[in-house]
């Protein structure tokens, strides 16, 4: 029930967000959108208002990486799998309207949570590309841990801003795997 309860939350917060952005959303816009009192939220979120939108952030990316692993699911090898992620990651994001209007509406206050959890972002990245390293050959000396997280680094770059690179194109994502993420690997 307790879960129940904590994901009619942060279902209501996310839909809050949508309509009002992330600066405008309170505690108060949740609380009424869930249908619960303002106490019921701040029982589940203590930190108020900074907690709550941390949370929805990592829960929006929670659903995120699960529908990234059914995307990936059935890559046969590294670099497949790497190609995949590129481009159902650019897609997703550039169709993600809630997000989209944010960084049209207020850039700065989603720059600022996502450089504050940076390294817990890089995290989530790693963990999910940790099982798939453990699956597919890797390059020779290089151990899961560290290709997991320089690749995390360089994915969470591209997606951000792919330079030269057109991540719709799967030819130019595919020689962008090959050039740019895993040839320094095997100097790792």
């Amino acid at each position: 029930m307790a879960d129940d309860v904590r994901e009619r939350i942060l279902q209501a917060a996310f839909a809050c967000v949508a309509r009002y952005g992330l600066a405008k959303t309170t505690v108060e816009d949740a609380a009424r959108a869930a249908g619960l009192s303002r106490a019921t939220v701040y029982r589940y979120f203590p930190g108020g208002r900074d907690q709550l939108v941390r949370e929805v952030i990592s829960w929006e990316a929670g659903r995120f990486f699960a529908r990234l692993a059914a995307a990936v699911a059935g890559a046969p090898d590294l670099p497949a799998l790497l190609e995949e992620a590129l481009v159902f990651a650019h897609e997703a994001v550039e169709s993600h309207e809630v997000l989209q209007k944010v960084l049209q509406t207020e850039p700065e206050v989603l720059l600022g949570q996502l450089t504050v959890d940076a390294d817990r972002i890089v995290g989530l990245v790693k963990v999910f590309l940790l099982p798939s390293f453990e699956a597919v050959a890797l390059p020779a000396g290089a151990g899961a841990a560290t290709v997991a997280d320089y690749v995390a680094r360089m994915v969470l770059s591209l997606i951000e801003s792919p330079g030269r690179w057109d991540l719709t194109d799967r030819d130019q994502v595919k020689d962008l795997v090959r050039t740019e993420l895993l040839a320094p690997l095997s100097q790792v």
